[in-house]
């Protein structure tokens, strides 16, 4: 059986009570040590700055709001802007590379890189269930601790503003040379309408050619609202592959039509395209009917962004956030544009079904409707890109920053700073001084024991 040893702790307290000098002399000692290590440390001052991220799903206005009515998405970072995101990308070189530079360092070669600085002189935290980061900065002044906290700020702002700027004129560098594709495509549909009224001498078709004209009119406008969709969502495509490119992301392209999820929504999208086509040849835009079928389409539209999403994503895990971001604008733009291909197809069935009825009009009549056709759509396809790329310019100048400083970096009282924390200093003094303390008393009592 093993010897299990007690310890009398009368007789232990009255050993330290006959060595009170050196065991008090201890606890004392410590004590004054850690109060003045307390007071040889140097200072350090916390300044806050608060931001609030801009909330995902509000961004309704300018390029944005016409591309949510067509489903398409331009893309931009308020889609998926993630407070998480935001606090490392605040952690970054590019941010924090101008603040280091800019502080007096006793010794150059203790200079730290972007990592050891946000360790060692940021807290950046966001608030649960709130939008909400708060930047604390900590410096050996006031006024440096201050500059680091706003520095932090101002130079993600930045960062973030010139981000933007750069995507949207991109895309709208894209889009302008869709539009001049465009332009020249409604001339040249013009001048053969002209050239064959003057031919025909046929300049205003009788009644039952305008009333012909009327029901062709819906699927005209649709079949130009599918290739706009088109050649926008080939531009956003355009310049997520362009900005993975740039980033050598390293992940391969798939097609993303091959989901059977993505085909199944993608053929409602079709089906209902094709409906409102019908509802617009009864009823106006401001319809009832006509608004719910646009609604249950948007719908659609949304579904299917949000699938492709989480394909991307459960297939490209390993990518960082940015990549990962630019991968499903890619996989998005590529769905939606297969979306509007497919309804475009379905639509100039229709619009064939319903030229075969009219087929019993003169020859010459029928190649005027045609020509005339396919002018209408190619000059309404011309009009909405150049309205699309003047309203991606509006956004561009009205939507570039991502985050809103709500509380400014505070300037921290000179009178308080937040270290050393003197009392605490002190109290973990004395406690180190009476462990120290008990243990002389311990090996005293052990001593006399033997």
């Amino acid at each position: 059986m093993e010897h299990e040893e007690s310890i009398d702790l009368g007789r232990l307290m009255h050993i330290m009570m006959e060595r009170k000098k050196i065991t008090g002399g201890l606890v004392a000692g410590c004590t004054v040590l850690a109060l003045g290590v307390s007071f040889i440390l140097p200072k350090q001052y916390e300044s806050t700055a608060l931001v609030q991220t801009r909330s995902a799903g509000k961004d309704i206005s300018g390029a944005a709001s016409m591309a949510a009515a067509m489903g398409v998405n331009l893309g931009g970072s308020s889609s998926n802007a993630s407070p998480l995101n935001y606090i490392e990308l605040m952690k970054s070189r590019r941010v924090l590379d101008p603040i280091i530079d800019q502080i007096d360092w006793p010794d150059e070669k203790k200079k730290p890189d972007a990592k050891e600085f946000a360790k060692k002189n940021l807290k950046i935290e966001n608030t649960k269930q709130t939008n909400l980061i708060t930047v604390t900065a900590t410096g050996r002044t006031p006024e440096e601790a201050q500059s680091i906290s706003q520095g932090v700020v101002d130079n993600f702002l930045a960062m973030q503003t010139e981000n933007s700027r750069q995507t949207q004129s991109l895309l709208v560098q894209f889009l302008n040379e869709r539009i001049e594709t465009a332009r020249q495509e409604s001339d040249e549909a013009a001048q053969k309408l002209a050239a064959f009224s003057r031919e025909h001498k046929m300049y205003s078709p009788d009644d039952q050619a305008k009333f012909a004209i009327q029901q062709l009119d819906a699927y005209d406008k649709a079949i130009s609202d599918m290739q706009v969709q088109q050649k926008s969502a080939q531009a956003q495509y355009d310049v997520a592959t362009q900005k993975l490119g740039e980033q050598k992301a390293g992940s391969a392209s798939y097609n993303i039509n091959d989901n059977p999820t993505v085909q199944n929504i993608r053929s409602q999208i079709v089906a209902k395209e094709v409906e409102l086509v019908g509802l617009r040849q009864k009823y106006t835009d401001n319809h009832p009917s006509v608004i719910a079928a646009e609604r249950q389409r948007n719908k659609l539209s949304q579904s299917l962004s949000e699938e492709v999403g989480a394909v991307v994503g459960s297939n490209a895990a390993s990518l960082n956030s940015a990549q990962m971001e630019l991968l499903k604008n890619q996989a998005v733009a590529q769905a939606q544009a297969s979306a509007a291909a497919a309804s475009e197809a379905a639509i100039r069935g229709k619009k064939a079904e319903k030229e075969q009825e009219l087929g019993k009009l003169p020859e010459d009549m029928m190649v005027y409707l045609q020509l005339q056709s396919d002018a209408a759509i190619k000059k309404q396809i011309y009009t909405n890109l150049v309205q699309q790329c003047e309203n991606d310019k509006i956004q561009e100048a009205m939507e570039s920053m991502d985050i809103q400083i709500i509380d400014a970096a505070n300037l921290p009282d000179a009178d308080k700073p937040a270290a050393p924390r003197k009392k605490l200093i002190t109290a973990i003094g004395f406690v180190i001084g009476c462990l120290l303390s008990f243990g002389y008393g311990l090996i005293c009592y052990k001593r006399e024991e033997r």
